[in-house]
């Protein structure tokens, strides 16, 4: 089905990834016993994941004269690169551990993804088509004038407010049309906004969406509440399957399927995520999800 370009207005991050027995610990040093230097960020790994969840997908955001060579890891990836900016700070990175039961801890440095003005991105959003969708994560300055400047072109809103802080609860979730969150990033917001009620969550937006990890993942809608299981798969590393689940469940939803079929088809693509090594590099294509859910039918 054919529909309008996904902008996403997202970090930009080299990730520096260490796979080690276990996370070093104060005052330890611990040899790792690999090394890999690759694009991250949420912003580009979910703007990787709809673009090989089949979206035409432009991405905002900045990087600094240091990598630039993320700027054609991302056209190779059939990514609109026209609108990210190469400014004078350091581009974002991340420093990644994944130890051997194939969990990561992140230390994240902002970088240039806070030299996005409000100028800037006010002139790369002019030809935003009403009734489009434009997605943000939490790893971006002033998240909620950004939203509200989108929501004010006529766009609909997907959020994924992730890492979760004071900036995700100032957010005006009456602007939102898609909200997806982890299991202990719905409860911060539960507390902050529905009195603890995870299910009152769909209160704040038409659409909540929260990731259990194993446990699957549970939809919240004004008609509906889903569930759908996770998919027992050999876990490698699970950097990115976040981030891979928010690109294919929106890719679903601009596509207009079922929020059921929406939720099996994300799922799937993120338990395929987490079967390779790296974030982005480890996104799947739609063909390899759709041959995986028929595999299992």
């Amino acid at each position: 089905m054919k529909h309008n370009t996904i902008t996403n207005i997202g970090s930009i991050n080299v990730d520096h990834v260490y796979r080690v027995p276990y996370f070093v610990k104060p005052g330890e040093t611990l040899s790792s016993k690999s090394y890999q230097r690759v694009l991250g960020g949420k912003g580009a790994n979910q703007s990787v994941a709809l673009a090989r969840a089949g979206e035409a997908v432009k991405h905002i955001g900045v990087v600094g004269d240091d990598h630039t060579w993320i700027i054609e890891e991302l056209k190779s990836s059939k990514v609109d690169t026209s609108s990210i900016e190469v400014g004078s700070v350091a581009t974002g990175h991340a420093l990644i551990q994944v130890d051997d039961n194939a969990e990561n801890c992140i230390l994240l440095f902002a970088g240039a993804n806070h030299e996005l003005s409000m100028n800037s991105l006010s002139g790369k959003l002019t030809d935003v088509e009403k009734g489009s969708w434009v997605l943000f994560q939490n790893e971006m300055p002033n998240l909620d004038k950004m939203i509200s400047l989108a929501k004010e072109k006529g766009a609909r809103i997907a959020v994924n407010p992730a890492p979760f802080d004071g900036a995700a609860k100032e957010i005006d979730y009456n602007l939102v049309d898609l909200l997806i969150v982890n299991d202990l990033e719905a409860e911060e917001l539960a507390k902050t906004k529905c009195q603890g009620d995870l299910s009152k969550l769909a209160e704040l937006c038409p659409v909540v969406i929260i990731t259990r990890g194993t446990q699957g993942a549970i939809c919240y809608s004004e008609n509906e509440t889903i569930e759908v299981p996770s998919f027992k798969v050999e876990a490698v590393d699970t950097t990115g399957a976040g981030d891979t689940f928010v690109g294919y469940i929106l890719s679903s939803i601009a596509q207009e399927l079922p929020l059921k079929d929406a939720m099996l088809r994300a799922s799937a693509a993120s338990a395929l995520a987490v079967t390779k090594p790296g974030a982005s590099v480890a996104i799947p294509t739609s063909a390899e999800v759709k041959q995986f859910l028929e595999s299992i039918e």
